[in-house]
């Protein structure tokens, strides 16, 4: 969850910083918008590996109940 924090601050920081200096903004004024940007842009990449995870969480439990699941409906064999 750290790392993705982080690459969402690393990202959002040097985006917030190109679309800022783009604009032709005064040096303080991209370092606030591109700070604002890695801030924003963390907690989104945060909140969406947290969805993520539970996606995975699921999947995973689905898959081991559907070997119970499975056994108990008897397939026909070929003879």
């Amino acid at each position: 969850m750290k790392l993705l924090m982080l690459i969402g601050g690393l990202l959002g920081f040097s985006v917030g910083l190109l679309f800022s200096w783009a604009e032709e903004g005064s040096g303080s004024i991209c370092i606030f918008h591109a700070c604002m940007a890695a801030y924003v842009t963390a907690f989104l990449l945060r909140w969406w590996g947290t969805a993520w995870r539970k996606g995975l969480v699921e999947s995973l439990q689905e898959r081991q109940s559907a070997p119970l699941a499975s056994s108990l409906i008897s397939k026909p064999t070929k003879s």
